[in-house]
């Protein structure tokens, strides 16, 4: 005995249901890929930013006083040489950095950067009586030299 197609079930609903499944899917899947898009600079690029900004600027306190302490060992500013080794880290984020130091008068400063990331202090202490200068990365050897006369 055949049965009818009324009896069965109508085979438009299996297929109507099998489309709408698929179109919900595809919106939900594009709404997923953009939101992974939007979201990556958001939740992620920001924040390492900010951190890396920060970072940048322990560093550059950390170098403006090994600066500092280096000029203020000498009591009597007789002939003297002295060298100290600085310790920065390598690498901020996984990534290298360049540490500038420039004395132009009274506006002394240690500058770290990085693509668009910039952090700068003044180094404090010694003003206008010694220019201080030079440059680094955080990788190789770092060195603070006092020389007098």
């Amino acid at each position: 005995m055949r049965r009818s197609i009324t009896e069965r079930g109508s085979s438009d609903e299996g297929v109507s249901s099998l489309i709408e499944y698929l179109v919900i899917s595809g919106i939900l899947m594009v709404l997923i890929v953009v939101t992974m898009v939007m979201v990556s600079n958001t939740i992620i690029q920001r924040p390492a930013d900010q951190l890396t900004y920060y970072a940048f600027t322990d560093i550059a306190n950390g170098v403006s006083t090994k600066i500092v302490d280096v000029y203020a060992i000498p009591s009597d500013k007789s002939a003297v040489s002295i060298t100290s080794k600085l310790s920065i880290p390598e690498t901020v984020a996984g990534k290298t950095y360049f540490v500038n130091i420039v004395g132009t008068g009274e506006s002394q400063e240690v500058t770290v950067t990085r693509d668009s990331l910039s952090s700068t202090v003044y180094i404090a202490g010694i003003g206008a009586t010694r220019s201080a200068g030079g440059s680094t990365t955080g990788s190789g050897i770092k060195q603070v030299s006092y020389n007098y006369p």
